[in-house]
């Protein structure tokens, strides 16, 4: 695909679209992509929302023009969290759009799509449209009305996690200058918690620290704040929404690995027997523990996009990811942070004891290096390398490339977003080994 006026063909991406605005996407590019979702998807109404991006009102008024041009009706919700309008899709069986860029720094926005939750609408499917070309405007343009489903969002997230399962814990929730502070500060007076706020304020700027909260840095502020207050347990967003990470009470971050093996254990006593699914990446320890709950693992490839169908397929209950992303049967199996938060302080109000406590244990058992990016110029010569000097392991090519030994195991992937990136995730059954092993794959990957 050429350039073509407000689009640069970098943008579409295996999951969404997104880039740098103005540089690859701007207006007039918005409005092509919103005819572009007419002509893919022949929808008659859809719902729009935005995060708090700065470009975002601009961006989204566009969309909207391209939309109502084709005659599509339009449902603005206005300035939503992701998992905020995925529920206004699934509410509403509606296809929809959402103005965001997820957790990319402020330069950045682009859009998310969906025919009705949880069916993905792919970029590639926008990109054909547009280089096939699109249709003159419709004879009668679409409506715009706007429409707020707060409440209604609340009130669906307290039926799939009921207040009465909640203790009276003290949490401190940090919303990264983004979408969710809104929802959790109305939580908060339905719940028996006492909620500390962090970086609750909506700012497209994001100044208090990195959008992607896997990164140590971005959770600094987050462990700090837990031991000053001293914390039950403490819940970090990306701005978007869609991902939540957890801080112990100790101050110390809990792995995804860790999450999604105590979110499926809390799940499973709903629906005993059920499908977990969860990325390649994932410890062993999700496998174990899914086992001892009585639940089915089964092991997937990464990406909403691949997780939603397999968990739709397996009929799971639930779903998780490392990087915080976590999906709910009972929320159309898409991933949301609030239904994430709020299971997790059921989990902790369940528990007995200081989340630190089982975490503790976790740590005993499964040591892992956490996901390590390098920037690689040849991904394909350096997976060959990988597969021919552990050529001796169990490969498994689901992902990227898995090998598997009996007291280790990790995983190589190029990442979608930013490119160049090649992402290495590795276990051991003891410390030493764990980093051994680590040091050895990274000097590989960077020769």
């Amino acid at each position: 695909m050429a350039k073509m006026s407000g689009l640069d063909p970098s943008i579409f991406r295996r999951y969404d679209i997104r880039g740098v605005v103005p540089r690859d996407l701007d207006e007039k590019g918005m409005e092509q992509i919103g005819r572009a979702f007419a002509k893919a998807v022949k929808p008659k109404k859809v719902v729009v929302g935005r995060d708090v991006r700065l470009t975002g009102p601009a961006l989204k008024k566009s969309l909207i023009q391209g939309l109502t041009k084709a005659g599509v009706d339009v449902i603005d919700i206005g300035t939503v969290s992701t998992d905020s309008f995925y529920f206004a899709s699934g509410f509403k069986k509606l296809p929809g759009l959402m103005v965001t860029a997820s957790h990319n720094p402020p330069e950045y926005n682009g859009v998310k799509m969906v025919r009705v939750v949880p069916d993905v609408v792919g970029s590639e499917e926008i990109q054909k449209a547009l280089e096939e070309g699109l249709p003159p405007d419709a004879d009668k343009p679409g409506s715009v009305r706007e429409e707020d489903l707060t409440d209604a969002f609340i009130s669906r997230v307290l039926e799939i996690i009921p207040a009465e399962k909640i203790k009276p814990i003290k949490v401190v929730v940090d919303t990264s200058n983004g979408s969710q502070g809104k929802y959790w500060e109305i939580l908060a007076k339905k719940l028996p918690i006492k909620m500390i706020p962090q970086f609750f304020e909506a700012d497209g700027n994001f100044p208090n620290h990195d959008n992607d909260i896997i990164q140590p840095d971005a959770q600094k502020p987050l462990r700090d704040r837990v031991i000053a207050e001293k914390a039950d347990i403490g819940l970090i967003f990306d701005p978007d929404g869609d991902r939540c990470l957890a801080v112990d009470d100790r101050g110390v971050t809990v792995p995804g690995d860790y999450l999604t093996a105590l979110l499926a254990e809390t799940m499973l006593k709903n629906a005993p027997g059920s499908a977990i699914v969860y990325d390649i990446r994932a410890s062993d320890c999700v496998n174990d523990m899914v086992k001892q709950a009585g639940g089915r693992p089964v092991v997937w490839k990464i990406g909403h996009a691949f997780i939603k169908p397999k968990m739709q397929e397996e009929d799971a209950i639930f779903g998780g990811e490392v990087s915080g992303h976590f999906y709910f049967k009972d929320f159309w199996f898409v991933d949301s942070g609030l239904v994430t938060g709020l299971a997790l302080l059921e989990y902790v109000s369940s528990l007995g004891a200081p989340l630190s406590t089982k975490i503790k244990e976790l740590e005993s058992k499964y040591f892992l290096s956490g996901e390590i990016n390098s920037i690689v110029d040849d991904h394909e010569t350096v997976l060959k390398q990988i597969k021919e000097k552990y050529s001796d392991g169990e490969l498994n090519e689901l992902d990227g490339v898995a090998i598997r030994y009996p007291d280790w195991r990790f995983v190589v992937r190029t990442g979608a977003n930013p490119p160049g990136i090649l992402r290495l995730t590795l276990e051991a059954k003891n410390k030493e080994l764990m980093e051994q092993k680590r040091d050895e794959v990274l000097a590989l990957i960077r020769a």
